[in-house]
């Protein structure tokens, strides 16, 4: 069907297409490609009052006609309002511009809900001008005086009425989920370090510390608390996500150990701590800390390694997305908190591609504790003092952001 649409379209296609916006046309360059039609977005987008907004990881928001869709370089889906289209073609960037077939404005849009006309004949696209209907006199004087009476105002204003009153109790009754991710585990021990008394530290063990006391820190203060392991097991790495999923998480945090780069001019004596949230990574360091930690698929079964799908994960990475600016915000919270108690230096907030972060539909971070590779650090994390330290500050990170988050959605308790 919509290859059969395609060709109608594509059938003598010209090389320019047609918009009228209020009584006046514009012409807009096609480029054809093949048996393809393609026109520049930003082009179109201006040409109807929308916009193109870049995002990370090669996405774009095209806003058209009252409807906003994300794309994505060389996928051939549009999103919009959480519902997929298939396009016969993918969209790309070509010259650092996005480029979109005709069929994502002829069919796609309008199907979205843009308020487009598309007129194949005259290959024209222009607004769809809404329909005003007024109520005539006329028809029935009578009928149309109860409408604006009093009779239903004091049901809608009276105080004891239940129906007004019952969301607001039911939503902030509800307690926000948090969802506690001990990084590696079983047959994978992470990165390997040495404390100040040549005491060997693994990373799962760090982590599963850290953890099962930021259970006790958060359940403390009244937060419903998931663990995605709290024994020494692996947990494959989008199993992890799916956990937090399924539990309806509010936040995700995975807690992890940092490596030293051994090529660095001194890899011993790099310390400190960061927190990750997933984006693009802007500098080698972040590729490769990111790379460390997706590593523990090597130790997933055959049958519990995600198969390598690259669309999936921009489908996902496009869902995840929504959360990318409440991500930020709560590894900053982490950040601060833990400058607060570390003994070691604030590395900052970063941003990575990390397997873990990608399937969790929420606010999510990863925070590195600090250097197994540095003794200092390694002592540090491995104490039962210093683990209860980080644990109390993360909790304190976690409480501060919903706090912030509860003010900005206007004190309600749900999602």
């Amino acid at each position: 069907m919509i290859a059969l649409l395609m060709a109608a379209l594509l059938a003598g296609a010209p090389d320019s297409l047609r918009l009228v916006v209020s009584g006046r046309d514009s012409a807009i360059p096609v480029r054809a490609e093949g048996q393809t039609s393609f026109v520049a977005a930003e082009a179109v987008a201006t040409a109807l009052g929308g916009r193109v907004q870049r995002l990370p990881n090669h996405r774009y928001l095209l806003s058209l006609g009252g409807v906003v869709l994300e794309v994505a370089d060389r996928v051939p889906f549009a999103l919009a309002d959480g519902r997929l289209y298939p396009l016969v073609v993918a969209v790309r960037e070509r010259d650092g511009r996005l480029e979109v077939p005709i069929q994502l404005l002829t069919d796609i849009a309008p199907r979205a809900g843009a308020q487009l006309s598309w007129d194949p004949a005259r290959r024209q696209l222009s607004p769809r001008v809404a329909t005003r209907v007024t109520a005539r006199p006329t028809a029935k004087p009578d009928a149309a005086v109860p409408a604006p009476v009093a009779p239903p105002t004091p049901a809608v204003r009276a105080p004891a009425g239940p129906a007004p009153a019952a969301p607001a109790p039911s939503r902030a009754a509800r307690r926000r989920v948090i969802v506690v991710d001990a990084g590696h585990g079983g047959r994978d021990p992470g990165m390997r370090g040495w404390s100040t008394d040549r005491t060997p530290v693994r990373e799962k063990d760090v982590t599963l510390g850290v953890a099962l006391r930021l259970e006790q820190e958060l359940t403390r203060r009244g937060y419903e608390v998931v663990m995605t392991r709290r024994t020494d097991t692996l947990v494959a790495l989008d199993d992890r996500g799916r956990i937090a999923n399924r539990s309806k998480g509010d936040l995700f945090i995975s807690v992890h150990v940092n490596a030293a780069n051994p090529r660095w001019r001194q890899p011993q004596a790099a310390r400190g701590f960061e927190t990750y949230f997933l984006a693009e990574a802007k500098t080698e360091d972040e590729r490769r800390v990111a790379q460390m930690e997706n590593e523990v698929v090597r130790f997933e079964t055959e049958a519990d390694a995600p198969k390598d799908d690259p669309l999936g994960f921009i489908i996902n990475d496009m869902a995840q997305n929504e959360h990318l600016r409440e991500s930020n915000d709560l590894a900053e919270s982490v950040q601060q908190a833990l400058r607060r108690v570390h003994p070691g230096p604030s590395r900052g907030v970063k941003q990575a591609g990390f397997r873990v972060l990608v399937k969790a539909y929420m606010p999510a971070v990863l925070v590195e504790l600090g250097f197994g590779t540095n003794a200092a650090d390694a002592a540090y994390m491995s104490s039962g003092s210093g683990q209860r330290e980080l644990a109390a500050a993360i909790a304190d990170a976690a409480s501060e952001y919903l706090a912030r988050y509860e003010q900005r959605i206007g004190g309600g308790g749900g999602k």
